[in-house]
């Protein structure tokens, strides 16, 4: 990891360069439009606000004990920038748009992509295995997550899949789990995501990374990548991470096949 060139100038506050991820502290509205062209933009955005009301600002974080804790969320719903980052998606990139959201979400995405440059494609689900049940016995509980596909680029569509659905099946909780932001993914899926629409030396932008799964999985198979987060504690994280996707992929080669899924636990 070398040490950070930047600081405290302009709306970047920290800047780390991790083998091929360059991972920024800083406000991704303010940073995106000094960023350039990226070939992707793949991202964990922000639940909608409505959701965070509902929630009453809680979500769950990680299991150690086979129980569900819950703890804070420490950031604003999506709902205020969706426009913004759209049209910075739109001059931006150059290819797909992936971005995460609850299963209602999906159609408030679509309304704004839709009237804009950028080619709506369809909502693909997360599969949960392993999410919590709802105990309460007032409803089903919440067993799967999407993610909106768009094409930023010219010309029509293209990734790795062929006629490979829109379904991706991974434990929200698997033993090897971070499980240091409330919301993060599992590498697993990050991994078989960018191995399915992005091509090896790609430059990908996750403008919220968290705790830097994105990073990880563009790591670990071949690509470049740039992480924006705002909370220092979740970029120290991603730091570390993202250090480690860079040596297990500097000595074991990049990893150029998903994952089986993992068994239930």
């Amino acid at each position: 990891m070398t040490a950070a060139l930047r600081q405290d100038v302009g709306p970047i506050l920290r800047e780390e360069i991790i083998g091929d991820c360059r991972l920024i502290l800083g406000d991704a509205m303010q940073v995106m439009p000094e960023l350039g062209a990226v070939d992707h933009l793949i991202s964990d955005f922000p639940y909608e606000q409505s959701l965070h009301d509902v929630k009453t600002g809680k979500e769950r974080d990680m299991r150690t004990d086979g129980r569900a804790e819950l703890k804070p969320l420490d950031f604003d719903g999506v709902d205020g920038i969706r426009d913004e980052i759209i049209d910075l998606a739109a001059q931006n990139c150059r290819g797909w748009f992936l971005g995460f959201c609850t299963l209602e979400g999906t159609a408030r995405w679509a309304d704004v992509i839709n009237p804009s440059p950028i080619k709506y494609k369809r909502g693909c689900l997360w599969i949960k295995p392993d999410s919590t049940p709802q105990m309460n016995g007032q409803g089903p509980a919440q067993g799967a997550e999407a993610f909106v596909a768009a094409w930023c680029g010219a010309g029509y569509a293209r990734w790795n899949a062929g006629g490979k659905r829109g379904v991706y099946t991974h434990l929200t909780n698997p033993p090897d789990r971070h499980g240091g932001h409330p919301t993060e993914k599992p590498w697993r899926l990050m991994k078989e995501m960018v191995l399915d629409f992005t091509n090896p030396g790609q430059l990908i932008l996750d403008p919220f990374m968290g705790s830097g799964t994105t990073l990880v999985a563009a790591a670990l198979t071949g690509r470049r990548a740039i992480g924006v987060e705002l909370n220092p504690k979740y970029f120290d994280m991603a730091c570390l991470r993202v250090a480690k996707a860079v040596g297990s992929a500097r000595a074991v080669g990049p990893q150029l096949t998903a994952e089986v899924q993992e068994a239930l636990i």
